[in-house]
Formats: C-alpha cells, sequence, structure tokens
C-alpha cells in the first residue's frame, strides 16, 4: 500500500468517484517512520441508497489509550449503524471513538470498525481523516463497485471468489487425468505452490510464475477469475516439521525479500495481469509455530525457538503482506493453523495476537489482510454432525475425551468462524473472510459412521461419531483412510470466503524414509508409518502411508486413496 506524507496529500488533487478510492502519489523514500497516522477507508458494498463501509486507521506516533477518528462527507451520506467504534455524526461530520475494549491503539498498531449508511446521488470518498486531530493519510487500498458499475480490472471486491472462475494448474491437471479415475476432479482448482526461488521461473522445465499467470488469462476469457498461489519459503521454514523444511537457512531474511518476495512482486504488479483476482496464502505453518512449538512448551524445538527469538517468521511474513499487497488485484490470506493445532484455550487467542503482530510489521497494516485461511495441507473435518463441543455423556464434558483432550472445537469451520471473531475483535477489518482446505478432509468409504457412537462414556460416544478417523489430531503426513472434501466454492457458509482446494491432492506431505535431495528437505519420522510417536501427537502411532515421496512429488497411492475416500462420494 502505499503512503504519503501530509503535505502532499493536501497539495495534489485526490480522486474521488462513486465507490472510489482517494488516491496520491508517493515519493520513493518516504518511509513509514515519518506518518503519523495513515487510514484506509473502503465501501465494501454499496446499493441505491445505501453502502456499508469499512475503514482500518494506523497509529504511527506515541502509543494511545482512547482514540477518536473524523472526518467529513462532502455529499448527504449519513451512518446509520456500526461497529466496533462509537459512531456519531453532526452534519456532514462525523467521529468514530474507541469502545472500551479497543481504546489502545500502539505504535504502529491498527483498528478496524466498519459501518452502515445511506445516500443519495453520489456516494464520494471522505479525502481528509484525523486521528485525535491530527491530519492523516489515505490508504490508496481501493473500494467496491457502485451500484451500477461491476469491478473494473484489478478492483478490490469484499470476497475473490464470489462470481468467478477459480484457475486450473494445467500441470496438476495432467497428473490427475493420467490416473485411473481422475478425470473425475481434473477439472477442479487447486494452489500454485512457490516452495523456493527457483519455482518463480519454474522448475525442470515447468511453469513458473508468469506462464500460470499467463495460463490464467487464457482460461479466464470474459469472466473473473481467481488465481491461488502458496507463499511458502520462510527462511528457517517449518521449524517442527523436517519434512518440509525450505532452502533459505534461519538468518537468510535479506534473501527471502530480495530474491524471492520482491520478484514475485514484481510479476504480480505487472498491468498485464490487472484482471486477474489473485490469492496468495502466506507462509502455512510459520506463525502456529510460535506459538505451540516454543519453549517451555514440551513441544518445543530448538528451530523454532530460534525462529521465535531471530523474529524473521514475523518480518517475513509483514513484508510479504506489504510488497504483495501493494498490487490492487492481489488478495492476502494469511494461515491461521487449524482447529487441532490453535484450538486450545492457550493457544487461541495468543495466535490471534500474534498474526496481527506479524500483519503490522515491516510496513504491512491490517489492511493488507484480505482474510486467513485454516486447515492448509491438513485433514481436520469440516463439519463433524454427530457431536458437539457442548455435549456430555454420563455427566462427562466431551472436551475430556481423549479425542478432544480439552480442545474448544470440534471441526474447521467452528474453529474458523470463531478465529474471524477474535481477529476482528483486536482490530481486522470486519469485512475478513476465511478460507478453509477441504482438499484431503472428506473422511467418506465406507469406514465412514453414520450416527453418534456408543454413550458408553465420553470416548466411545466421539471416537464411534466422528469422521477424521486420523490415530490422533496431532498426525499431518499422508493420513491413512483420508479422503477428498467439499469441492472448491464460494461463499458457503457464514464469515467463510471459500472452500478452496490449496494442497493439490495428491502430492505427498513427506517421504516415509530419508530421500537425499537438493531441495532442503529433512526426512520427519511423522511420515514414517512404524512411527510410535512424540509429545505433539501424544506419542501415538503416525498414521501415515507407506511408501510416500519426497513433499512436493506426485504419490499415485495416496491420490488412489483420497478418491476413494471422498466425501462428498465422487
Amino acid at each position: 500500500m502505499s503512503r504519503t506524507r501530509t503535505a502532499i496529500l493536501a497539495a495534489m488533487a485526490l480522486v474521488a468517484g462513486t465507490a472510489g478510492a482517494a488516491v496520491a502519489a508517493i515519493p520513493p523514500d518516504v518511509g513509514v517512520a515519518a506518518i503519523p497516522c495513515t487510514v484506509d477507508y473502503k465501501v465494501q458494498n454499496q446499493w441505491d441508497s445505501g453502502f456499508t463501509a469499512a475503514v482500518t486507521v494506523t497509529n504511527n506516533s506515541a502509543a494511545k489509550s482512547s482514540w477518536a477518528v473524523k472526518w467529513s462527507y462532502a455529499g448527504n451520506q449519513k451512518v446509520t449503524s456500526g461497529w466496533n467504534a462509537n459512531l456519531s455524526q453532526s452534519g456532514t461530520a462525523v467521529t468514530a471513538a474507541n469502545e472500551s475494549y479497543n481504546g489502545t491503539l500502539g505504535t504502529g498498531s491498527s483498528v478496524s470498525f466498519g459501518f452502515n449508511g445511506t445516500y443519495s446521488g453520489t456516494n464520494a470518498l471522505p479525502t481528509t481523516f484525523t486521528l485525535d486531530g491530527v491530519t492523516c493519510n489515505v490508504d490508496d487500498g481501493g473500494s467496491g463497485p457502485g451500484p451500477t458499475d461491476p469491478p473494473g480490472p484489478g478492483a478490490k471486491v469484499d470476497n475473490p471468489y464470489a462470481g468467478a472462475k477459480v484457475y486450473v494448474n494445467p500441470e496438476w491437471k495432467a497428473k490427475a487425468t493420467a490416473e485411473t479415475g481422475g478425470s473425475r476432479i481434473a477439472n477442479q482448482p487447486t494452489g500454485v505452490w512457490l516452495d523456493r526461488i527457483a519455482a518463480i521461473n519454474g522448475v525442470n522445465g515447468g511453469m513458473g510464475l508468469r506462464a500460470h499467470l499467463d495460463a490464467a488469462l487464457a482460461q479466464k476469457g470474459s469472466d473473473e477469475l481467481v488465481v491461488q498461489l502458496v507463499i511458502y519459503n520462510l527462511p528457517g521454514r517449518d521449524c517442527a516439521a523436517l519434512a518440509s523444511n525450505g532452502e533459505l537457512g534461519p538468518t537468510e531474511i535479506d534473501k527471502y525479500k530480495t530474491q524471492y518476495i520482491d520478484p514475485i512482486a514484481a510479476i504480480l504488479a505487472d498491468s498485464k495481469y490487472a484482471g486477474l483476482r489473485i490469492v496468495t496464502t502466506v507462509e502455512i505453518d510459520s506463525l502456529p509455530n510460535l506459538v505451540t512449538n516454543v519453549s517451555p512448551r514440551v513441544t518445543a524445538t530448538a528451530n523454532c525457538d530460534t525462529m521465535k527469538a531471530n523474529g524473521n517468521y514475523v518480518k517475513g511474513v509483514g513484508y510479504a503482506l506489504n510488497k504483495l499487497g501493494d498490487a490492487p488485484n492481489v488478495y492476502n490470506y494469511v494461515d491461521a493453523g487449524h482447529h487441532g493445532w490453535l484450538g486450545w484455550d492457550d493457544n487461541f487467542a495468543p495466535s490471534a495476537a500474534l498474526f496481527k503482530e506479524a500483519a503490522t510489521a515491516e510496513g504491512a497494516t491490517v489492511a493488507d489482510v484480505q482474510g486467513f485461511i485454516v486447515n492448509t495441507a491438513n485433514y481436520s473435518a469440516l463439519k463433524e454432525n454427530h457431536f458437539t463441543i457442548n455435549d456430555s455423556v454420563n455427566g462427562a464434558s466431551v472436551r475430556t475425551s481423549k479425542w478432544i483432550d480439552w480442545n474448544r472445537y470440534t471441526d474447521e469451520q467452528s474453529y474458523a468462524q470463531a478465529m474471524r471473531n477474535q481477529l476482528v475483535s483486536i482490530g481486522f477489518p470486519s469485512g475478513i473472510g476465511m478460507l478453509i482446505d477441504t482438499s484431503r478432509n472428506g473422511w467418506g468409504g465406507t469406514a465412514r459412521p453414520t450416527g453418534p457412537g456408543a454413550t458408553t462414556n465420553v470416548d466411545t460416544y466421539v471416537d464411534g461419531g466422528r469422521y477424521d478417523r486420523r490415530i490422533h489430531l496431532g498426525n499431518w503426513c499422508n493420513q491413512s483412510g483420508a479422503g477428498l472434501g467439499e469441492r472448491p466454492q464460494a461463499s458457503p457458509a457464514t464469515g467463510i470466503d471459500a472452500y478452496v482446494w490449496m494442497k493439490p491432492p495428491g502430492e505427498s506431505d513427506g517421504s516415509s524414509t530419508a530421500i537425499p535431495n537438493d531441495e532442503g528437505k529433512g526426512f520427519d519420522r511423522m511420515c514414517d508409518p512404524t512411527y510410535t510417536g512424540n509429545p505433539r501427537n501424544n506419542n501415538n502411532m503416525s498414521g501415515a502411508l507407506p511408501n510416500a515421496p519426497l513433499s512436493g512429488r506426485w504419490f499415485s497411492a495416496q491420490f488412489q486413496e483420497l478418491m476413494k475416500n471422498a466425501y462428498p462420494a465422487l
């Protein structure tokens, strides 16, 4: 997002049209430190006589214990209701003051609020905002379409998946089609993984980023089309899972920025691709590791302690959000783990706080975040229908069962919706949406339960009724019995932007045995079917399939099992 000096903002003409965005140029040497505050005002939805707006203000001055944002309308707009701020209006002047729960606004921190309003004629954007009397700069985040105008090329929409096709990766399609029965799903959209620097230009003659974007333009035609990219190459990547370790060492943050993120950002900013909706899922598994796998936790690893101490996960995610978010047609979604990782009381709120820390690092703001993705490349069931977290058996809560183990959530959808609410409550925009990776969480086939388990005790009740048939909720590598989940679709539930297949079905999570390679990928015993476990899975068997190749390589046996156990069935 570009940021401008107040003096320049006051001197330059600002363009403000129907549901447009206030924009000013930025000298290349202007830094965030020179800016007292930045305001991002977006019209998210608009109809004949009303609109919904979201506002994010970033404070770059001294920390505050209370705040008030003010602006004036040029037309007859009226605020009718709001959330996350105490809104009042006198004539054209609007004041948004903090609520009792969000008055603290630290240096570099952001707070978001939203409201509904009415108007007639033209709904011109306000051009001047103040935070506690100090004039702020206007971020060029853009806003939604007018009441009769379709979104222009690259125009931000509330949900990029709504009304759009999604890119089918030709390389994955070819592999799926080559499998017996694979043509049934070969036209499903999957994520394009940029898991090393070489992937930007293509590995071993394969398609690079530009080739995928060019293919996406061909698929797009006159329709809207989403391209899904996985940004996955942090320094010291996957500090607790050796199978997906990356090419960059723990201290190589500068190389990550200049040789990985910057080239990707430059390609995405090419005007040739302005008509695509580009969804980036940013650095899966990274931030959650800094909550659960660091000292003094029993699950701590030395690598995760190192990454927490040097801050390079937080810096890397913030840098990616800031740089990639500069392109107006890019929608950043940050990885938020899954319910079997962060759903416990001592993980949930600290994780949300860490996500905000990363989203306001390295020049990023919460306005650079479209939403979050859960269950990426994982197996947690979408919805468990045969029990709820509030059930009890013979006076014992299901939370005491060995499977749930005091977790607050039974499945991914309830976790995703709750995490969204938590994130909004701490200052993320109210319009953020969630993605759920359903590529391998179907758990169908003949072993799928058709009703609740026996009420002998909480364990028989939960184990007999649960769809997710992993040995332990912490098992993550090439899980036996897993199946394809819900097909990709937009807006399937409240707060959920889409179900997606971000992990291409048939691509391995890691090798069953050690395999020498030049990709930095190690051997993780959780991918070994003979492994008896560790504290992260409560010392249970791994549940992994045998004879698996390196992570990301095609695993035919797994692909066949996923189709066999698909739910809904193929």
